[in-house]
């Protein structure tokens, strides 16, 4: 298998990693919880990727193979990752997002009190899947938090992602039920 080409996501890329998240995460118990309306959920996602994107290009902590096929959105210690964001209130409905804030809220306070870099999101559209470029993008931000000498922590709502997690060395830290089953992991 070759080795992808591993490149930091630009302001150009935006609306390919937008698109490869919203298909990557359709099925997704927390993208579900969050979207859960079939008509709709292509919008909020996108809507929500979107935010996620827009706050972090500029840090140079999103990093991607093919511009976008696949992508791991790394949040650096010490930022403002769970502030509340009137950019996406202004694109999302009330309900839709109170279940986002709600949502942040649970993981947040779940998450440790000393710093590490956090992967918010790792995903790889379905047309890409199985060609490992999800291990490579997430290798690329490990690689920076091994540099830091910090830790590195993720969370998952899919009982098939902890067993994949643990392959690449990561290991529960603590579990969460609502609003959903979530698992905080650590590597």
């Amino acid at each position: 298998m070759d080795t992808p080409r591993i490149t930091v996501a630009g302001p150009a890329d935006r609306a390919r990693v937008v698109a490869s998240l919203v298909a990557a995460f359709a099925r997704d118990p927390v993208l579900r919880h969050l979207f859960p309306d079939e008509a709709t959920y292509p919008r909020y996602a996108a809507a929500f990727f979107g935010h996620l994107f827009d706050k972090r290009v500029r840090r140079r902590t999103i990093w991607t193979v093919e511009g976008g096929a696949s992508v791991a959105i790394w949040e650096p210690p010490l930022t403002d990752a769970g502030a509340p964001d009137d950019a996406l209130a202004a694109q999302l409905p009330g309900d839709a997002l109170a279940r986002v804030r709600g949502y942040e809220h649970a993981v947040h306070a779940a998450l440790p009190t000393t710093p590490f870099w956090y992967l918010g999101v790792l995903g790889t559209h379905p047309d890409h899947a199985g060609r490992r470029w999800g291990h490579a993008v997430m290798r690329a931000g490990l690689r920076r938090a091994e540099a830091d000498g910090l830790p590195a922590v993720l969370e998952t709502s899919s009982p098939g992602n902890v067993e994949m997690y643990r392959r690449a060395g990561w290991e529960v830290v603590r579990t969460l039920t609502e609003p959903v089953d979530v698992w905080v992991m650590r590597r």
